[in-house]
């Protein structure tokens, strides 16, 4: 049985706004997007705790803090003019932009 692998209309380095959970309201950059999981990574939200384990002579083990991935239904890409909005597209001569549903800029 092959899981089905969901497309995204969000891209690496955009900017989002969390929409749901306990980090409502904050923006970051993505950082990986996780197609087989529905999974976003995002810069400086949803932070956890992970025990590392020293794997070197020179590598610090102990607890860490590094990001976890998001489900990307709790994700909004942020628009330069009108904040958090969803995201349509326009053909422009052969190529197919990114825009704006609230304003229709290109994103």
């Amino acid at each position: 049985m092959a899981l089905a692998v969901h497309k995204f209309k969000l891209k690496k380095e955009d900017i989002v706004q969390v929409i749901a959970g306990k980090d409502k309201g904050k923006q970051g950059r993505i950082l990986k997007i996780l197609r087989d999981k529905d999974r976003i990574l995002v810069e400086g939200v949803n932070i956890v705790k992970k025990a590392q384990k020293k794997r070197k002579q020179q590598d610090r083990g102990g607890i860490l803090e590094v990001e976890a991935a998001l489900h990307s239904s709790n994700l909004m890409i942020v628009c330069k003019k009108c904040g958090p909005t969803r995201i349509g597209y326009k053909i422009d001569g052969d190529k197919k932009v990114r825009v704006c549903k609230k304003c229709g800029e290109a994103l």
